[in-house]
């Protein structure tokens, strides 16, 4: 059977950057990289919203990129 381990860890915050000419919402994300890969959700949740904190946009949501290493 194949294993995993995780290697690599990064978030996206995505915000709330207004709407296009449809009237559909425009997000921008920020990437942050070099995430330690033991990490939780709920950690980088409240990193997340504490960097969003900091910025003007309203903050939509975070997601996790896990890049993974399989082997036999």
């Amino acid at each position: 059977m194949a294993k995993a381990n995780i290697v690599k860890t990064s978030f996206r915050v995505l915000y709330e950057n207004g709407l296009n000419q449809k009237g559909e919402p425009v997000y921008k994300a920020k990437s942050y990289n070099n995430v330690k890969t033991t990490s939780t959700d709920d950690q980088i949740h409240q990193a997340a919203t504490a960097l969003a904190s900091l910025s003007n946009l309203p903050f939509y949501t975070v997601e996790r990129d896990d890049k993974k290493e399989i082997y036999a």
